[in-house]
């Protein structure tokens, strides 16, 4: 009776001891998840100046905006505009 009962005790422990490693599992794949997600985000606010300057890299002559005096500060102003609005839309989406 007393082994019966013990091994009883020792199934239960081993289910709860399994139970308790899969939640703990189940949570590190949820922060893992969320550590991808920033640096997603990270990796896509990084990718548009990053754009910018493989345009501006290539040296066209023929671009409108290197005949006008104000033509790099607006897409310096364009360019942070984009990386804002795309802050902005992962903040809100809960991925900063």
């Amino acid at each position: 009776d007393h082994l019966l009962r013990s091994n009883d005790q020792v199934e239960g422990l081993d289910r709860l001891l399994s139970d308790v490693l899969s939640a703990h599992l189940a949570q590190m794949g949820v922060r893992q998840n969320d550590d991808m997600r920033k640096i997603s985000a990270w990796a896509a606010m990084a990718a548009v100046p990053t754009m910018v300057a493989g345009i501006y890299g290539m040296n066209f002559e023929h671009m409108p905006e290197l005949s006008w005096g104000m033509g790099y500060p607006a897409v310096i102003v364009v360019m942070t505009g984009i990386v804002v609005v795309l802050y902005r839309m992962f903040k809100r989406r809960g991925w900063m």
